[in-house]
């Protein structure tokens, strides 16, 4: 078993050496950061009025689809729905996870320390 990782070992310090010329592995994009980050905005994995949905589809089930006997269900769904809209207008659900830094932060922060350009 060692003897196995010492032959792989070799073989990627002979693909890697500049004795031979070349190397052979070569990275497509130079191997350095960027001075920036890309502004996706993080998705929120939570969805909202789950459990309004599931208690009024069980009413729909239990009475035939009939809306006049699950009424009371689809308006507080409706009004989950309203409420979640509104959170979402005003951005009361935008925080980040922890250990997450919003992308102008980060942005600033890499024009700050700039990379460096080269392979070391």
């Amino acid at each position: 078993m060692a003897s196995e990782g010492a032959v792989l070992h070799a073989k990627v310090a002979r693909l890697l050496s500049r004795r031979f010329g070349k190397p052979v592995l070569q990275p497509k994009v130079p191997l350095v950061l960027r001075d920036k980050v890309s502004n996706k905005k993080v998705k929120l994995t939570e969805a909202s009025c789950l459990s309004e949905m599931s208690v009024l589809m069980a009413c729909w089930k239990e009475n035939s689809f009939n809306d006049k006997v699950c009424s009371n269900e689809v308006k507080i769904f409706y009004e989950c729905v309203a409420q979640a809209q509104a959170d979402r207008k005003a951005g009361i659900h935008q925080e980040l996870p922890a250990g997450m830094f919003p992308v102008t932060k980060v942005n600033q922060m890499l024009r700050k320390f700039p990379n460096i350009k080269h392979e070391i």
